[in-house]
């Protein structure tokens, strides 16, 4: 970050008092909002350090971030110092943190039943003119981790990888999940495929120490759950 003249550049300030090496060595709570902005915009102006002019971006939204995530690219380039590149990387963190916020939210759903999978599944399958596949991942206390769909197909069929499905899990540190696809045509009785398919993963979930805890076939207005007729080998 280049500081402008009269004022001790950031370069020469203490170690732990740097935005960047205070996050490196110490992580990011301890950092202010001024602090860590400062690390997205990189520079000040001819009057101000990076951190100084977080500071005022800061003030006229009263420190508050919602009131900040708010304003428009056009609104931050009034601010001197500011210009497109930096505003849109804040805007863009902005809304990462929204997202984030969005996702912790999905991620306390609850699933204890066929009714709360199919809901959520609904969301994704129940508008689609062909088959896709859907998994649900769930922790140890069955909150809802992430919904991933596995894969599309044609009005007839999907195919749903084993390996692809699993890894998946893995890599979102998941505990049990929940299989989900639709009939486009309506009817939610499982076909013998279905019925291979949900066998073939129940088998590879009980290796793995990772349950499948259902598998939910959507349709129009109803569902089939594989749990509920006693047919989740």
């Amino acid at each position: 970050m280049e500081e402008p003249s009269g004022k001790i550049p950031i370069s020469q300030w203490a170690e732990d008092d740097r935005p960047r090496e205070k996050l490196i060595n110490k992580g990011t709570t301890i950092l202010s909002d001024a602090e860590l902005i400062a690390i997205l915009i990189g520079s000040g102006n001819h009057t101000e350090s990076a951190v100084d002019l977080s500071k005022k971006i800061l003030a006229s939204v009263a420190e508050n971030l919602i009131l900040l995530s708010k304003l428009s690219i056009s609104d931050l380039r009034k601010f001197k110092g500011i210009g497109e590149a930096k505003a849109v990387t804040i805007a863009a963190a902005l809304e990462l943190g929204k997202r984030r916020r969005s996702a912790e939210a999905i991620q306390q759903k609850k699933i204890t039943s066929s009714k709360q999978a199919h809901d959520i599944l609904q969301e994704y399958l129940a508008d689609a003119n062909y088959e896709q596949f859907c998994i649900l991942l769930l922790n140890r206390a069955n909150h809802l981790i992430r919904t991933i769909t596995i894969s599309d197909g044609g009005v007839s069929g999907t195919v749903a990888d084993p390996k692809k499905i699993f890894k998946m899990a893995l890599d979102n540190n998941a505990s049990s999940i929940i299989l989900g696809h639709n009939h486009p045509s309506g009817q939610v009785n499982p076909s013998e495929a279905d019925i291979a398919l949900t066998r073939k993963l129940c088998q590879g979930g009980l290796l793995l120490d990772m349950p499948v805890l259902d598998h939910i076939i959507v349709g129009e207005e109803n569902y089939y759950s594989f749990k509920d007729e006693g047919k989740l080998d």
